[in-house]
């Protein structure tokens, strides 16, 4: 049985590889050849315990996270992620469960830009300086050659720190602007990225600065938690989920179809977006709301299994 943690998985992939493992498991969801079942959430207030079990063909996986908002001293995510055989069920590796949700979370994102962003996009915004902020903008480098990265988050106090872990990733030639507003944030981005647990819409209800970008919503993952204001799926052309699961669990989704702005039959999920080989064109508004996924975790944990096997990374614990 392996431990693989941060520094092992990042020895073992890289974000592309991980963005990559994302467009596989849209595949798979496409194809139905999995079983997943919805996670089991546990809420005392806004404290919230996560269970995602799945069952692909080639793997099984099951993580477990919790999410503590207002944490101050500690990360807000804390998480493991348990893979077994297929063969025989035997327990094939423990992994660091907080570092796979942010990393294949900004993966998720990547995938968007990979496939819904201009090809000369070289703007984006992120709302939310956090853990997932953070590799969201990692993914979004990786599939674009940005040149400004705009930022606003509510406590400005912690936004030097995130810039400074930024450029660790991405070096010192990306021009990175820290906001005092969000509409200063979006004005001149041509992707916006919200990562928020907020339970009010964090864009603004102003569809001059939302018109023609690609919005995506990473932080809501409750009936009670939305990003995006109103007039946004008035605006949208194209509203893409990663998983039918979105419907209900985010507020983005489901209070917008309770309220009819807008119809069920106007959503996709990527995976039959991508089947379809569908074309984007140009001046639309497209939203993408991810609520992630537990084959998410099982396609890409058993990459970086399969990785870190193969270049004799992690520490055996049998």
């Amino acid at each position: 049985m392996l431990y693989l943690n941060k520094d092992d998985i990042l020895t073992a992939v890289t974000m592309k590889d991980v963005i990559d493992a994302v467009d596989t498991a849209y595949e798979v969801y496409q194809s139905k050849q999995f079983q997943m079942p919805t996670r089991l959430q546990v809420k005392d207030d806004d404290h919230t315990l996560l269970l995602m079990p799945c069952m692909t063909n080639d793997a099984i996986g099951t993580k477990l996270v919790t999410s503590f908002p207002h944490n101050k001293n500690h990360p807000v995510l804390h998480g493991l992620v348990i893979l077994n055989s297929q063969e025989n069920g035997e327990i094939m590796a423990l992994i660091d469960g907080s570092f796979i949700t942010g990393f294949r979370t900004g993966a998720i994102g990547g995938s968007a830009i990979r496939h819904l962003a201009k090809e000369d996009t070289s703007k984006i915004a992120i709302i939310g300086t956090g853990v997932q902020g953070l590799y969201q903008a990692v993914a979004a480098c990786t599939e674009r050659s940005i040149t400004d990265i705009y930022l606003y988050n509510r406590t400005p106090e912690k936004v030097p720190s995130f810039i400074d872990s930024l450029q660790q990733w991405i070096g010192h030639t990306i021009q990175i602007h820290a906001m005092d507003s969000v509409e200063e944030a979006i004005t001149h981005a041509e992707v916006i990225i919200t990562a928020t647990t907020s339970k009010d819409p964090v864009l603004p209800d102003n569809p001059e600065l939302l018109a023609a970008k690609l919005i995506i919503g990473i932080g809501s993952f409750q009936p009670t938690m939305r990003e995006f204001p109103k007039v946004l799926y008035q605006l949208a052309d194209h509203i893409f989920i990663d998983t039918e699961d979105a419907l209900a669990e985010s507020g983005d989704i489901a209070t917008p179809l309770e309220n009819n702005w807008i119809r069920r039959e106007t959503i996709q999920t990527m995976a039959s977006f991508l089947t379809s080989k569908q074309q984007i064109q140009g001046g639309k508004t497209v939203v993408f709301k991810s609520t992630g996924m537990a084959l998410f975790d099982v396609v890409v944990t058993n990459l970086i299994y399969q990785r870190a096997m193969e270049k004799g990374v992690g520490q055996n614990l049998t």
